[in-house]
């Protein structure tokens, strides 16, 4: 099964197989490396926000409500969004969002939240593990700092891919990220969370550099916004 991963800069991710499409922390508009706009990808079943920041939200209210959209985020981010738009039947568990640990279910995809230390008006900041119906397993990691539950993050599921934050400043850097790949025993990684804004790393360069020497068992996978990798 082929499993599709565009990177729209940014946290912003689309995974698609034969059964799913998934959006994750959908940030089009305002977002000055994105390529396209989210009105020209292909329609989502599922829309993935990690945390309340107007860069990670995104264009999940507008992208919902136009597709109707099922909207996974935690509880107490829920309301925000549903104030925001969202109707709550968009919303698992009827509008209240679900939580760290739990897991939800759309077209063959299982979700399941976990932790992330980050910053979040409302709820609590996630990232989410992503199997999808042939087995492939996704960990998109929020904005985040590394933390040493990562590890067993890499023993209960067999990571596929991991996207991880590699900016600095806001959530981990690349020397970081390395370490956390290699935690989470990740067959792949792919870096998000750079080059947007001046303030975070402007390349991957020394990410890749720095997961050659501390985690060789894991593939770096470089991507630019609107480029696709195939797995």
């Amino acid at each position: 099964m082929s499993i599709a991963v565009t990177w729209h800069g940014h946290s912003n991710f689309q995974i698609a197989d034969q059964s799913v499409n998934i959006l994750i922390d959908p940030f089009f508009s305002h977002n000055p490396v994105a390529k396209t706009a989210w009105q020209a990808i292909p329609k989502p079943d599922l829309v993935l926000v990690t945390h309340d920041h107007g860069d990670h939200i995104g264009d999940a209210v507008a992208i919902c409500k136009a597709t109707g959209a099922l909207c996974g985020c935690v509880v107490g981010t829920s309301t925000f969004l549903i104030e925001s738009g969202i109707p709550p039947e968009q919303i698992p568990g009827g509008g209240s969002g679900f939580n760290i640990g739990g897991s939800i279910e759309v077209k063959g995809a299982r979700v399941t939240m976990t932790e992330a230390f980050h910053t979040s008006e409302t709820g609590a900041p996630v990232g989410y593990i992503i199997t999808l119906s042939g087995g492939f397993t996704i960990y998109h990691a929020g904005d985040t700092g590394i933390f040493r539950n990562m590890e067993l993050l890499g023993d209960l599921y067999p990571i596929d891919l991991a996207l991880l934050p590699i900016g600095g400043f806001y959530t981990m850097d690349a020397y970081q990220a390395a370490h956390a790949a290699k935690l989470l025993k990740a067959r792949h990684v792919m870096p998000m969370h750079w080059g947007t804004f001046p303030i975070i790393a402007p390349d991957p360069v020394d990410f890749v550099s720095q997961v050659e020497q501390i985690a060789p068992a894991t593939r770096p996978v470089l991507l630019q916004p609107g480029e696709t990798a195939t797995f």
